[in-house]
């Protein structure tokens, strides 16, 4: 096991205390571990009352360059009065390094999570994701990633392939390069630009008329339907008022071409590939095992391969369908997934 890998691991609210005293800051020895598979957080109240998050991000997935532009991004998203949480600034940097462990201290924010969405809150996220992206296209990252057919299916299959049954294999791989090669002809000619890049609800957070987004740690270079096809409402006529409204607000700050609701489908489909290669990287982490303890068996790659098998089926009919017009309110259709696992 790398000893970093160990020491994230072993982790525990003494070192994590240790760390945030290192930084300058100064917890009173009450804090609650917050649940969190990808990165390690802790809330913690400091000496004068106040209460911070600290985060320590999994070794080997963000290199110190990545992390920062996140960070920059979200200042940059701050300065603009755009709600987000960005990370404290201490001792000069909002990036500290403790045992060779990386990690940023969050304002805590308080809030509950979205829930049933009525029309007015949907045009309200819709307005704020319209600002979030025309800032993310006045300027580009330099180390974030991009997705790609290569970055998003190709690379994970790689390292998935040795993990997967012998006869799933082959039917496995196929689906999977079938919907690399529909992102590649569907992307083509779409903008890319600085987006969130898993802009879920759970990444939404309502403190009384507010809204902030949370969880900056996959932004990357990518085509802005990313961002939307986990927001929107999927299907039935009260769903399409829904989607209605969020771009009634989105299309009063950034351009919205109706084709590119044809990579939704795509964009899904490629999740199911990039997901399955995110948990088999931290299959040796004990927190995962337990999360995922049905990963690997021939039973979970049985189900993988059928659901995305039937769902390059559904994105190439979606790829194939008449786009909506711009002032089409986007009722049921292809373009709009269920809000899945994945």
């Amino acid at each position: 096991m790398h000893a970093a890998n160990d020491s994230f691991y072993r982790l525990t609210p003494d070192i994590m205390l240790a760390a945030l005293e290192q930084a300058g800051y100064q917890p009173d020895g009450r804090f609650l571990m917050r649940n969190s598979l990808e990165n390690r957080v802790i809330s913690v109240m400091l000496a004068d009352s106040s209460f911070c998050v600290a985060k320590f991000y999994r070794p080997g997935r963000w290199s110190r360059e990545t992390i920062l532009e996140e960070h920059a991004f979200l200042f940059e998203l701050a300065a603009l009065e755009i709600p987000v949480c960005s990370p404290l600034v201490s001792q000069g940097s909002s990036l500290h390094e403790y045992q060779g462990l990386l990690y940023a201290v969050w304002p805590q924010t308080g809030g509950r999570g979205l829930e049933e969405p009525d029309a007015e809150c949907m045009r309200h996220i819709g307005r704020l994701l319209g600002r979030m992206h025309a800032a993310g296209a006045k300027s580009g990252f330099s180390h974030r990633q991009t997705l790609s057919a290569g970055s998003f299916v190709e690379q994970p299959l790689a390292e998935l392939d040795p993990l997967i049954p012998a006869h799933c294999r082959t039917a496995y791989r196929d689906a999977a390069l079938r919907i690399a090669g529909l992102y590649r002809t569907g992307s083509e000619g779409v903008p890319m630009q600085r987006i969130h890049g898993d802009c879920h609800p759970g990444n939404l957070l309502i403190d009384g008329s507010q809204i902030f987004f949370l969880d900056f740690d996959d932004c990357l270079t990518g085509p802005v339907v990313q961002d939307l096809w986990m927001l929107l409402p999927d299907r039935g006529d009260a769903a399409a008022g829904l989607r209605a409204a969020f771009l009634e607000g989105y299309t009063l700050f950034a351009d919205f071409d109706p084709a590119w609701f044809r990579l939704i489908e795509i964009l899904r489909g490629m999740r199911f590939v990039h997901y399955a290669a995110w948990i088999a990287r931290r299959r040796d982490d004990p927190s995962f095992t337990r999360a995922f303890p049905d990963f690997g068996t021939d039973a979970w790659w049985e189900r993988e391969t059928r659901d995305l098998i039937e769902q390059t089926r559904t994105a190439e009919e979606g790829l194939s369908a008449r786009p909506p017009a711009p002032d089409e309110l986007l009722p049921d259709s292809a373009y709009f997934p269920d809000l899945g696992d994945h």
